[in-house]
């Protein structure tokens, strides 16, 4: 009796749940993906066009990029080559040694070698004496410190005295410029620096073999200069070399430590929260409002040098720190945890771990991030106006408290200047600029190469 009971209730339950089922799937369609030809190919058509979007903003970057490098290139590179004209300059003793008493170091040093080009370019153009015009722009053809090379190669040979001697002096900025064909000889010459006699000048030295195009080593060797044709780069990259030390020197300690406490030591509280988020904020403050501070505190305050290395080293490591504080923490926060872990099981300290095993393995991210925030700091310009940083300096600093100026801030003294000739040296100088930041990058890629840890 109680099987056939149980038999009958489960026919009952199974015919219940058939028909609720047969009721469910008539009011209700299941619609299933459709996985047609036609659904494939518009998804397939709108990943191309994402694909095509992306190697097309990629090209376009790429000629923007090309656009200003070439702009660049084609201004600047004549900076590294200038011309020279050819002389036969007489060492006369009249000149150098008029009162005829006994040569000494002194009185050559003294003596009047500029007259000696004077002599030789009348020597060489006699049409132009006579007439003080004629004159004045004969003599504008030289260098205004070519005579301190014929000083030079007296002081280490008076023997010349007496003699003649075929010698290389340097042209001037406009006859440089017409040597290098920047100066449009279909203007009326009204409007032209260079003059029409001047030009056939410039085309009787040119065809005689008396013009000769040399190697800039000067642009490399000297310091800045009121004439183009002297204008160097030597000066500002010894500044931005010892600037850059004294920021590396200050914010990669600093910033190093700061993140690896913040990292792995510092509490979970409100005032680390508040440290953490002034620090992200730094790191998108403009940089001449470090520029403003470096003023009010290193000089003003503290009494620094002005316009030293010292203070922009300062200033540009305050703008840094940010930059390589969030750089080293990414990098400690992409080590693996199982690395922590196994240290702290085998017995090391907190401090072991992260000095002998967190830290090496997060040393390429670190020092990536270091040289990116160095590059920046080398082509950054306002936060040392402020210092005055931006005075024209012609020395050669040597220390640290010296006068001295950075690649940039020279960079945009020339871009001020009215003379032609700067131009192509301003564009000279961000080529040789970009040239530092490019080698920075590489050395930051090759250092992530060689500390980089596989596991």
């Amino acid at each position: 009796m109680p099987s056939e009971w149980y038999a009958s209730t489960e026919s009952i339950m199974n015919n219940t749940l058939s028909t609720s089922l047969n009721k469910s799937a008539s009011s209700q369609t299941i619609r299933l993906p459709d996985f047609s030809g036609s659904h494939l190919a518009k998804r397939y058509a709108s990943e191309r066009r994402f694909r095509i979007l992306g190697i097309a903003s990629v090209g376009v970057a790429g000629i923007i990029l090309l656009i200003l490098l070439s702009s660049i290139v084609s201004k600047g590179y004549s900076a590294f080559w200038l011309h020279k004209v050819e002389l036969n300059i007489t060492f006369s003793a009249e000149v150098l040694n008029p009162d005829g008493s006994t040569l000494e170091e002194v009185k050559l040093k003294q003596a009047n070698y500029l007259a000696l080009i004077h002599n030789a370019l009348k020597e060489k153009f006699p049409a132009a004496v006579g007439n003080r015009r004629k004159i004045r722009m004969l003599y504008g053809m030289i260098a205004p410190k070519a005579d301190l090379v014929l000083r030079d190669m007296v002081l280490s040979n008076p023997s010349l005295i007496g003699t003649t001697k075929k010698v290389l002096l340097k042209l001037s900025d406009d006859w440089d410029s017409l040597s290098k064909g920047f100066i449009n000889r279909d203007l009326p010459e009204s409007d032209r620096r260079i003059k029409d006699l001047e030009i056939n000048w410039h085309d009787q030295l040119q065809s005689e073999g008396h013009i000769h195009s040399v190697f800039n080593a000067d642009f490399f060797t000297t310091g800045d200069s009121r004439n183009p044709e002297e204008a160097g780069i030597y000066s500002s990259l010894i500044g931005s070399i010892l600037t850059l030390t004294v920021t590396l020197l200050i914010s990669f300690p600093l910033g190093v430590m700061s993140a690896i406490y913040l990292e792995e030591f510092a509490p979970n509280n409100r005032f680390i929260d508040f440290i953490e988020i002034n620090i992200n904020n730094l790191a998108a403050v403009p940089s001449v409002v470090f520029g403003v501070l470096g003023l009010a505190v290193f000089l003003n305050f503290f009494g620094l040098p002005r316009s030293a290395p010292l203070v922009g080293g300062l200033v540009l490591a305050l703008m840094t720190l940010p930059t390589i504080i969030i750089a080293a923490r990414s990098a400690l926060k992409a080590v693996s945890p199982s690395i922590r872990e196994a240290a702290l099981s085998l017995g090391a300290s907190p401090l072991q771990v992260v000095t002998h095993h967190v830290l090496p393995m997060a040393m390429p991210g670190i020092l990536s991030g270091t040289i990116i925030g160095m590059a920046q700091a080398l082509g950054e310009t306002a936060p040392l106006l402020m210092i005055g940083m931006v005075a024209f300096i012609v020395d050669i600093p040597r220390t640290f408290t010296d006068p001295a100026t950075v690649m940039s801030v020279q960079v945009y003294i020339w871009s001020d200047s009215p003379e032609r000739a700067f131009v192509e040296r301003t564009s000279a100088g961000i080529m040789v600029l970009l040239g530092f930041l490019v080698l920075m990058n590489a050395a930051a890629i090759l250092l992530r190469k060689r500390f980089e840890f596989r596991w």
